[in-house]
């Protein structure tokens, strides 16, 4: 956890004054007793909004349109997530969860050392800069914990992947486990002098006849190509001795692949004509088609299946907890804004 610097927004939802004009805290809702407050939802508004990149003062510019527009749009999943966060840690207090003093003490120390924190005055300094007390901070950390344990006893200690589900998402998305064949060269290039626009049939021929003689001094000389490809390549390839790769075979060109289909490892092409000059390859090494088996990638497997499963399943268990809480709203466009929410939720396809 570390700390951010949060700007201030004012949300057009009219505060509740006492009758001597002392401006009180606004209760948007109850769940379970528990309160949620404009305040609250503003906090969590300027975070998604510094999140976006956007940080703007409403009070500057009360008819800021794009700003009511980006409110509109992060508002019902805040809600979404402040009702459910709401009814988790209920649950997790109903089960006994809390965050021991050790525990606390043990979070506020690694908070100071990511932030670089050296004194107790500098972190004081960090928590005004937030607006927040000590206990504000536990408050917060042991809301994170429970919420954290509820998912994982409650929810994901419950879900396992079988072999037949396994074996079906396997065949499913069979080329997920399939690698394409590779390919590692080396290549020298020599290239023609002058303006590559301009035909200079004479150094052209040049250099077609240098490349030549390169490729003879190698096959049937038996020079080593990596030391010739260091020592007379124009390629910045020569930096390692010519070495390209290895590269899918998908990506290279159709005549690149058809001149390698007809090659073996060790074999060293014919000149072959590119826009800077003459090039020619040796083939190091070529990998087939790989497909790993049910095996091998069942630890992935698992992980995705297991994704997929967890949040269904997590949708289900807080439908649940949301069910048999007792919510009172207080205000109408918020209430609206968790509707529209879960609606959102529910219509969102499972990945």
């Amino acid at each position: 956890m570390k700390f951010t610097t949060l700007l201030p927004v004012v949300l057009v939802l009219a505060a509740v004054a006492t009758p001597r004009g002392e401006i009180i805290e606004q209760i948007l809702v109850k769940v379970n007793g528990d309160i949620f407050t404009k305040s609250d939802l503003e906090q969590r508004q300027i975070a998604a909004l510094r999140q976006k990149g956007q940080a703007i003062d409403l009070k500057s510019d009360p008819n800021n349109v794009q700003l009511r527009k980006a409110l509109n749009e992060i508002t019902p999943q805040i809600m979404v997530d402040a009702i459910d966060e709401l009814v988790i840690v209920q649950r997790g207090k109903e089960l006994g969860y809390t965050l021991s003093d050790q525990q606390f003490k043990g979070v506020v120390e690694n908070i100071r050392k990511e932030n670089k924190i050296e004194s107790e005055e500098q972190f004081q300094a960090a928590l005004k800069a937030e607006n927040m007390s000590m206990a504000d901070l536990r408050r917060n950390l042991e809301r994170q914990m429970i919420y954290q344990r509820v998912q994982q006893n409650e929810v994901l200690a419950k879900i396992g992947v079988t072999d037949d589900e396994a074996r079906k998402y396997y065949e499913a998305h069979l080329k997920e486990f399939t690698t394409s064949p590779t390919v590692t060269l080396r290549e020298i290039l020599i290239a023609v002098a002058g303006d590559p626009k301009i035909l200079n049939v004479a150094a052209d021929e040049a250099a077609q006849a240098k490349t030549r003689e390169i490729r003879t001094r190698v096959t049937a000389g038996g020079e080593n190509f990596e030391k010739l490809a260091a020592e007379l390549s124009d390629s910045p390839s020569k930096a390692n001795a010519g070495l390209i790769g290895p590269l899918s075979v998908n990506d290279i060109s159709p005549e690149l692949r058809k001149l390698i289909e007809v090659m073996k490892s060790g074999d060293v092409s014919e000149p072959v004509r590119t826009a800077r000059g003459y090039q020619i390859l040796k083939l190091e090494s070529i990998t087939p088609t790989e497909t790993m088996t049910l095996e091998k990638a069942r630890e992935q497997i698992s992980e995705r299946v297991f994704t997929d499963k967890r949040k269904a399943e997590f949708q289900k268990y807080i439908q649940k907890l949301r069910t048999q809480a007792i919510i009172e709203w207080k205000n109408e466009d918020v209430k609206k804004a968790f509707e529209e929410g879960v609606k959102l939720q529910t219509a969102a396809p499972s990945l």
